[in-house]
């Protein structure tokens, strides 16, 4: 699975509710229209800046906050093709890989607001196309890659009927 687009970043301890206000995800359920609210609170023109394939990148500890599963299916909804980050909120980690939405662990020091990063997922590659340099990122297990590619948990357990993983 190959990735690429340009970066918007954004620092540490990005909350869920900063992903997407509790003032339109408690209104809603419709994710096209919540994807228009994506990172508002940080960035109120954020959703007029991204073009599909975008990336989120911040620092450490991306997704704090309550659990609802509408953070990230409004990422994927804004058209962003995963979140690269210094490091993830465990269940916001867990909520991306079971949606479809790729959450990529690596040092974001060295990439900055518009950069073009190209992903490799499978190698465990970013390159930062921008600067000319590659990153190493966290590598995700097999089981997270196929149920990614699958487009998300419940996508997989559609195709197969069961959880398959080998």
């Amino acid at each position: 699975m190959d990735l690429r687009g340009r970066a918007h970043k954004f620092g540490d301890d990005v909350n869920t509710d900063y992903i997407i206000s509790g003032r339109y995800k408690f209104k809603t359920l419709d994710m096209k229209e919540l994807a228009k609210h994506v990172m508002e609170d940080l960035d109120p023109d954020f959703y007029s800046k991204i073009t599909p394939g975008d990336f989120i990148v911040a620092g450490k500890n991306f997704g704090c906050g309550s659990s609802r599963e509408q953070a990230p299916l409004a990422i994927i909804n804004a058209g962003i093709s995963a979140v690269v980050a210094k490091s993830f909120a465990r269940i916001f980690y867990r909520n991306c890989i079971n949606t479809g939405l790729p959450v990529i662990e690596c040092d974001t020091d060295q990439i900055n607001p518009g950069d073009e990063l190209s992903i490799d997922l499978e190698k465990g590659v970013l390159y930062n196309l921008t600067k000319g340099i590659e990153l190493k990122i966290t590598p995700l297990p097999k089981v997270m890659l196929k149920i990614l590619s699958d487009g998300g948990l419940v996508e997989h357990f559609k195709k197969y009927g069961t959880f398959k993983f080998d």
